[in-house]
Protein backbone atom coordinates (compact mmCIF):
# COMPACT_ATOMS: atom_id res chain seq x y z
CA UNK A 1 0.00 0.00 0.00
CA UNK A 2 1.18 3.50 -0.77
CA UNK A 3 2.13 5.83 2.07
CA UNK A 4 -0.98 7.36 3.59
CA UNK A 5 -1.63 10.96 4.52
CA UNK A 6 -1.68 11.61 8.28
CA UNK A 7 -5.49 11.84 8.13
CA UNK A 8 -5.90 8.56 6.27
CA UNK A 9 -3.36 6.89 8.57
CA UNK A 10 -5.38 8.02 11.61
CA UNK A 11 -8.53 6.42 10.17
CA UNK A 12 -6.63 3.22 9.33
CA UNK A 13 -5.19 3.08 12.85
CA UNK A 14 -8.63 3.61 14.38
CA UNK A 15 -10.04 0.71 12.39
CA UNK A 16 -7.23 -1.76 12.93
CA UNK A 17 -5.91 -0.89 16.36
CA UNK A 18 -9.08 -1.47 18.34
CA UNK A 19 -9.07 -3.58 21.53
CA UNK A 20 -8.66 -7.31 20.96
CA UNK A 21 -11.88 -9.22 20.55
CA UNK A 22 -13.89 -6.27 19.26
CA UNK A 23 -16.46 -6.89 16.60
CA UNK A 24 -16.15 -5.72 13.01
CA UNK A 25 -18.93 -3.23 13.74
CA UNK A 26 -16.82 -1.71 16.52
CA UNK A 27 -13.89 -1.33 14.12
CA UNK A 28 -16.14 0.31 11.52
CA UNK A 29 -17.53 2.67 14.15
CA UNK A 30 -14.03 3.63 15.32
CA UNK A 31 -12.95 4.36 11.76
CA UNK A 32 -16.10 6.36 11.02
CA UNK A 33 -15.67 8.43 14.20
CA UNK A 34 -12.04 9.16 13.35
CA UNK A 35 -12.89 10.09 9.77
CA UNK A 36 -15.65 12.38 11.03
CA UNK A 37 -13.21 14.10 13.40
CA UNK A 38 -10.67 14.50 10.60
CA UNK A 39 -13.18 16.10 8.21
CA UNK A 40 -15.61 17.98 10.46
CA UNK A 41 -14.15 19.71 13.49
CA UNK A 42 -15.85 18.91 16.79
CA UNK A 43 -15.44 22.59 17.73
CA UNK A 44 -17.24 24.86 15.26
CA UNK A 45 -16.15 28.47 14.99
CA UNK A 46 -18.32 31.12 16.64
CA UNK A 47 -20.90 32.25 14.13
CA UNK A 48 -22.09 35.56 15.58
CA UNK A 49 -20.36 37.51 12.78
CA UNK A 50 -21.40 35.11 9.99
CA UNK A 51 -23.87 36.18 7.35
CA UNK A 52 -26.99 34.09 6.74
CA UNK A 53 -25.30 31.90 4.10
CA UNK A 54 -22.31 31.13 6.33
CA UNK A 55 -24.59 30.31 9.28
CA UNK A 56 -26.51 27.86 7.07
CA UNK A 57 -23.26 26.30 5.87
CA UNK A 58 -22.08 25.86 9.48
CA UNK A 59 -25.45 24.40 10.51
CA UNK A 60 -25.19 21.84 7.70
CA UNK A 61 -21.74 20.77 8.88
CA UNK A 62 -22.95 20.38 12.46
CA UNK A 63 -25.83 18.25 11.17
CA UNK A 64 -23.53 16.10 9.00
CA UNK A 65 -21.22 15.53 11.97
CA UNK A 66 -24.12 14.51 14.21
CA UNK A 67 -25.48 12.15 11.55
CA UNK A 68 -22.11 10.44 10.99
CA UNK A 69 -21.57 10.01 14.73
CA UNK A 70 -25.09 8.60 15.07
CA UNK A 71 -24.22 5.96 12.46
CA UNK A 72 -21.06 5.10 14.40
CA UNK A 73 -23.07 4.80 17.63
CA UNK A 74 -25.56 2.53 15.91
CA UNK A 75 -22.73 0.30 14.68
CA UNK A 76 -21.44 0.07 18.26
CA UNK A 77 -24.93 -0.72 19.49
CA UNK A 78 -25.12 2.43 21.59
CA UNK A 79 -27.08 5.63 21.41
CA UNK A 80 -25.75 9.11 20.88
CA UNK A 81 -26.85 12.54 21.96
CA UNK A 82 -27.10 15.44 19.59
CA UNK A 83 -24.06 17.68 19.76
CA UNK A 84 -24.62 21.37 20.06
CA UNK A 85 -22.07 23.95 19.02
Amino acid sequence: MAELSPQAQAVWDAAYHTPAGCSYEYELAAALEKATNEVISPVPPPCKDFDEYAQGFLAAHVKYRANLLAIAAELRGTTTTTETP
